[in-house]
């Protein structure tokens, strides 16, 4: 049976608020709190980190310590890559949200012929590019990443060289060139945007499903309509950042929004989408617990985590009944 591996990203230079890297750490310590023994059942690979960079005067402004973020990511697509590869599933536990586009680098080297599909939940769409960034932040660029798209038709930024080199090798990570079609990504609970954002998704005819959805229909449901979108897709990637939550749960986070999931909606979501045979990975982002003085965000995210992991080991132990993976190949098949 193929055994779940933890990586830990501990690095947040692509966040805009300082406190995430030590998100794995909460976590750690709501483990504790609640009696579980969760980080004892499975090994971990810690992915090395840049955050030293933070002290260094940022020299890009669209994309803040981005040639420090390409040396973090280029390891972590490896690790991603090379746990894949070894028939485990990378369960990764990451500080800020840019990590995610080296995650699905890595997905992708490991599955070059494979189409990918990607289920992000979050607040966010996470979809600037250094030319329509307001912020500068990479946290919220990795989807423009992954899907080697950026929106210039919307450009108010006039980029310098330095940054163009570092996006496109970030680009090209991996795989060389778009590792994600539009089609093949759905968000759910999606809700603080700017106007560049609206403007690819619309273009692009990227699925949102809404709280309002998520709440009438219920998490077994939007599951199954997620999976009727990627019917196309040999394999999946799910993203969590715990900002999905309403702000109510989520005040240990970079950028809380209101009007978002609870903690029963999102266990209930992340299980269901985790109940699937062709879902490779499971990523958990943004908790800050700097934010949250009584580690209530890593509490609740460690809720989700704990189920969600449950979800996995009984896919996978199906998975080994039936001698299958992700449409029955191998990685690299």
């Amino acid at each position: 049976m193929r055994r779940i591996k933890l990586l830990e990203v501990r690095s947040e230079l692509g966040a805009g608020t300082r406190g995430s890297s030590l998100g794995i750490d909460a976590l750690r310590i709501a483990c504790l709190n609640q009696g579980s023994d969760y980080f004892r059942r499975f090994s971990a690979v810690v992915v090395p980190d840049q955050n030293q960079a933070l002290f260094d005067e940022n020299q890009f402004l669209f994309a803040k310590h981005i040639d420090a973020v390409y040396t973090v990511q280029k390891a972590i697509a490896s690790t991603v890559e090379q746990t894949l590869r070894f028939g485990e599933f990378p369960l990764v536990l990451a500080a800020d949200h840019s990590n995610a586009a080296a995650t699905i680098a890595g997905i992708k080297a490991a599955y070059p012929h494979k189409t990918l599909g990607v289920v992000w939940v979050d607040a966010h769409a996470d979809i600037h590019s250094p030319y329509t960034t307001p912020s500068g932040n990479l946290h919220g660029m990795p989807l423009a990443l992954a899907l080697n798209d950026d929106n210039l038709p919307c450009q108010c930024n006039q980029v310098p060289p330095e940054t163009e080199f570092f996006w496109r090798r970030l680009q090209n990570l991996g795989e060389p060139g778009p590792k994600l079609l539009p089609e093949h990504l759905v968000y759910v609970v999606v809700r603080d945007t700017e106007a560049e954002e609206n403007a690819i998704i619309q273009r692009h005819g990227i699925k949102n499903f809404s709280l309002e959805e998520v709440t009438e229909k219920g998490a077994r449901q939007v599951a199954r309509e997620i999976y009727e979108r990627l019917r196309f897709c040999d394999i999946v990637y799910i993203s969590f950042d715990v900002d999905s939550l309403d702000s109510r749960f989520s005040k240990g986070t970079g950028t809380p929004v209101r009007a978002g999931l609870d903690v029963p909606q999102a266990t209930a979501l992340c299980q269901a989408l985790l109940d699937n045979e062709r879902v490779v990975c499971f990523e958990m982002v943004e908790i800050n617990p700097t934010l949250d003085s009584e580690n209530t965000m890593a509490q609740n995210a460690f809720t989700i985590l704990e189920a969600a992991t449950e979800t996995i080991q009984e896919r996978l132990r199906v998975d080994a009944v039936t001698s299958r993976g992700p449409r029955g190949e191998v990685a690299g098949g």
